[in-house]
């Protein structure tokens, strides 16, 4: 004989942990990329704490691009709100602002590793520090670019009517890997002004 579990009146059904299968699938990439970094930047305080230190100071472009990245990321929570609210104007200017902003983060770093050139910073692989201030930011850029035609494919679709209130999960997994690439940016800028 089975037995039937009541709830009482006051008691709510549990309801069970789920997220949308590519949700999941964005925030598995976030924790590779993270770990992906986290060796690196481990392997960085090693190759420091052998000797091989080179204090500078990071080019001022880098706090230059800093600034856009942060900006971007405000830009792209006007976005969702915009969306949330079917204004879709303000999601589509919101979404081109966020991806023009990406891009000059890109060519600004870019531009900062003239200058790393200019202070004899060269790339010589293996794991001597300086390669390490080219590597960290070069990776990073490189996803900031599968960010930016992330970002190129939710303001298509948003041109196409289909991101509104009733269809966000496009434009909530975008937003969620920009905002995590503007974190992990921040926590190489500070990582490397702290140890460079």
């Amino acid at each position: 004989m089975q037995h039937t579990q009541f709830l009482q009146p006051d008691q709510q059904p549990l309801q069970p942990l789920a997220m949308h299968p590519r949700k999941f699938i964005v925030w598995l990439f976030m924790v590779s990329i993270f770990m992906m970094f986290a060796g690196w930047t481990s392997a960085f305080l090693v190759a420091r704490s052998e000797g091989d230190v080179l204090n500078i100071e990071l080019p001022s472009l880098f706090t230059i691009s800093t600034v856009l990245l942060v900006i971007s990321s405000v830009t792209m929570h006007l976005a969702i709100r915009s969306a949330r609210r079917d204004n879709l104007q303000g999601l589509k200017l919101f979404l081109g602002i966020t991806l023009a902003l990406g891009v000059v983060f890109l060519a600004a770093q870019w531009t900062g590793f003239a200058r790393f050139m200019e202070m004899d910073i060269y790339f010589v692989g293996g794991t001597a520090v300086q390669s390490f201030m080219y590597v960290l930011p070069f990776m990073h850029g490189l996803h900031i670019i599968a960010g930016l035609i992330f970002v190129g494919l939710v303001l298509y679709r948003a041109y196409r009517f289909k991101v509104h209130s009733k269809n966000m999960l496009s434009l909530e997994m975008c937003a969620t890997f920009w905002h995590f690439l503007d974190a992990l940016w921040l926590y190489l800028f500070l990582f490397l002004t702290l140890n460079a």
